[in-house]
């Protein structure tokens, strides 16, 4: 693994069941009477968000406080850009304070990559998010929820060795929404098909790319790409469907004209109540949050979804801290330390 986290596609399937495989020991960390470790002590992760989040920035900040780090939150609304400076000062700004990682997330693509570039090779660069193309933690979290629900881990004391390895083979996950402005959707698809699940897209025409079997193979493995289906109708393949992944609807893309209405939207890839029934008994739904109920699920779908334990939202946000104490350890850890704070 680089310095950095910019992509999945950076980690290819080895890196990505690694890092599946090492938020399991984060994940028995995390169900402690004190849930922290010493393997970040004297580390500071500092983090940069040029756009509004309250998940990702809250797990990241999480994360790195339950692996002893100091952190340093990076407002961009009451910082020096309203005053003119530009990003790259203020990238070399806060480096010059000395910290070791940077969480990076931006409205527009690339961002992170650039920071990436400007740092200096003791700075490691994780990308919390840039505009429409990658979110890779966000994949990384769905891909260990699902994997855990259906490979659940065995019950055995902590620390002992899991036999199981990564995978999502044999699964049919279902991403539904606006395709092309996701970000959610591209680090879900690197991950899922990496871990040998096949992808169908479910969207109408105008969110899926113009030419979206070249915007696949653009950037996808050709094993992995020949995993991913599109189709414009949920009824179609819902039944057949391991798991539901929806995607927040934004409603701007109503105001471009992208989607009709509301009613319209619901009619045709909502996942209502009768959608729900014709859901196969094991099938599971995700969200990246937060969910727009009454859009891409009905509250009533939802409730019933969630007191059978099929809705995962929770679970997600659950492993979005671990897998993100993963990550940081990986990329600014020694690599010893797991054990509990000598301080706690």
């Amino acid at each position: 693994m680089s310095g950095h986290l910019l992509t999945l596609g950076q980690l290819g399937t080895e890196g990505i069941a690694e890092m599946l495989s090492l938020t399991d020991r984060f994940v028995e960390v995390g169900q402690r009477p004190i849930p922290r470790v010493p393997a970040l002590r004297g580390r500071t992760v500092a983090t940069l968000f040029f756009e509004e989040s309250t998940r990702t920035r809250l797990a990241f900040e999480t994360a790195a406080k339950r692996l002893s780090a100091d952190v340093m939150t990076f407002s961009a609304s009451s910082s020096s850009l309203s005053k003119g400076e530009s990003l790259r000062d203020t990238v070399e700004t806060i480096e010059a304070m000395g910290v070791d990682a940077m969480v990076v997330r931006h409205r527009s693509s690339g961002v992170p990559a650039q920071v990436a570039r400007w740092v200096g090779d003791g700075v490691s660069v994780l990308n919390g998010g840039d505009g429409w193309h990658a979110h890779p933690t966000q994949g990384l979290q769905d891909a260990y929820t699902l994997w855990r629900h259906f490979c659940p881990m065995p019950d055995e004391p902590p620390g002992t060795a899991l036999p199981d390895e990564p995978t999502l083979s044999g699964l049919r996950i279902g991403i539904v929404g606006d395709i092309v402005h996701s970000r959610v959707a591209r680090s879900d698809i690197e991950a899922y098909t990496a871990l040998g699940a096949s992808v169908v897209l479910v969207a109408p025409p105008t969110l899926l790319p113009a030419q979206p079997r070249d915007w696949i193979d653009e950037w996808l493995a050709p094993e992995a790409a020949r995993r991913v289906e599109i189709t414009h109708g949920l009824d179609d393949v819902l039944g057949g469907l391991d798991v539901v992944g929806l995607l927040r609807c934004q409603r701007e893309r109503m105001a471009d004209g992208l989607i009709g209405s509301v009613p319209e939207y619901v009619a045709r890839y909502g996942l209502t109540s009768e959608r729900a029934w014709n859901l196969g008994p094991d099938a599971v739904v995700t969200h990246p949050g937060p969910i727009n109920r009454g859009i891409e699920i009905t509250g009533d779908a939802a409730e019933d979804l969630a007191a059978d334990g099929r809705l995962l939202v929770t679970r997600q946000v659950t492993h979005g801290v671990a897998v993100r104490m993963a990550v940081l350890f990986r990329l600014i850890g020694s690599g010893t330390a797991l054990g509990a704070d000598d301080d706690d």
